[in-house]
């Protein structure tokens, strides 16, 4: 018998516990070394937590849902034991689990064969692999929606939050509570920007094998905005104001799972193909829990981009402990004056919310027009003018 140690990976230092979610493996079962054994959630990511070596789940000494801290021992691997089934085994779990369900279960990474089936005969259904993704909050399912039962003529149902949940709850009201809070706003006109995109998006995308987005724009011109108002790249510590000499800038993603902000670090040192590499890629593992623990933590500024969803004006909320966050709004054709002339043009709402016990009202509407003008003139972002 050789026995390993499975524990909590360390967690940041502004997280002080974690909880776990589902085993994907039961005691007695084979295990492959790096398939995740258990998601773990904590306020900021859900973590995947794989098997060091191959062997057999031994021991499980922390359950599904229970709180756990860094390097918590919460289960045991035998790498010298095997568990792999017979062929007689294997032949029966296969046919207790129809196509359609086999299918469903291999998308979505669960374990059919593990499943107690619910049909005639013990059978996996579709059903069944459904709700085993439900109960996975992981990185392989998002939140679930509960099925609320019937009750009378008004039923309700009580779901706790996750702890991703009540952490953006909790910040977001301490954001609320901690600043003083105050949102300008001024309208763009993004048809210089529309067009130098349109007219190098296809090269852009051949070159550099990534799509050629507006958010990109937005990221270099915020940061062109805070190069020239350094105080808005500012935080509040106590009764001292901490300058930051660099431009971390978080993106803010809204998922099935909530709100994550990963963030593009030294932003203003990253081409437009960088930048939308880096958006593009935190997108797609945000869709899916794979985001670490350091790409959610610091940042000196965030752009929240409501428009993607629809919104037409909104104030967005401040990420603490930052001190200002750009909210990016719907691009719609509206009729506006122009040269004493009415003319149409695609126009975006633009929102600055920021921390008016350090910033002024008037850093912040030149701050917030300056990026306006940087929008409007994109070459002079791209010549750093």
């Amino acid at each position: 018998m050789a026995i390993i140690e499975i524990r909590v990976p360390q967690l940041s230092e502004s997280v002080s516990e974690a909880t776990l979610l589902t085993w994907h493996k039961k005691v007695g079962e084979a295990v492959s070394e790096g398939k995740n054994l258990i998601d773990i959630e904590t306020d900021k990511v859900v973590l995947e937590l794989p098997a060091a070596k191959s062997g057999v789940l031994s021991k499980i000494i922390k359950g599904d849902g229970e709180k756990v801290t860094s390097n918590e021992l919460i289960a045991q691997i035998d790498t010298a034991a095997t568990a792999a089934p017979t062929a007689t085994q294997q032949a029966k779990a296969s046919a207790a689990v129809p196509p359609s369900a086999r299918k469903l279960a291999h998308e979505h990474d669960v374990d059919a064969a593990s499943l107690h089936g619910s049909g005639r005969g013990g059978r996996v259904t579709k059903e069944d692999v459904l709700n085993a993704m439900q109960q996975v909050t992981g990185s392989n399912a998002p939140q679930a929606v509960p099925t609320i039962a019937p009750s009378g003529n008004r039923p309700e149902q009580r779901v706790p939050m996750t702890r991703i949940r009540q952490r953006i709850a909790e910040r977001l009201l301490q954001s609320q509570q901690n600043a003083a809070i105050l949102t300008t706003f001024n309208e763009v006109n993004m048809q210089p920007v529309i067009e130098l995109r349109n007219k190098y998006k296809d090269a852009f995308e051949k070159k550099h094998g990534v799509k050629l987005g507006f958010s990109s724009f937005f990221v270099k011109a915020a940061v062109l905005a805070l190069q020239k108002f350094p105080i808005v790249n500012a935080s509040v510590d106590g009764t001292d104001i901490i300058y930051h000499g660099y431009y971390d800038i978080g993106m803010a993603i809204g998922s099935e799972r909530g709100l994550v902000v990963p963030i593009i670090r030294d932003a203003d040192k990253l081409s437009l193909a960088d930048i939308e590499k880096q958006i593009a890629d935190f997108g797609a593992r945000a869709k899916v829990g794979k985001l670490t623990l350091e790409e959610l933590t610091g940042g000196t500024f965030s752009v929240s981009n409501g428009g993607v969803f629809g919104s037409m004006l909104s104030t967005p909320i401040i990420n603490p402990p930052q001190s200002a966050i750009l909210g990016i709004h719907a691009t719609k054709d509206r009729p506006i004056a122009e040269n004493g002339q009415v003319v149409i043009r695609p126009m975006n709402y633009l929102a600055v919310s920021y921390d008016h016990r350090i910033i002024d009202g008037r850093e912040a509407v030149q701050f917030l027009a300056t990026i306006k003008e940087a929008l409007e003139y994109p070459g002079r972002v791209l010549l750093d003018l």
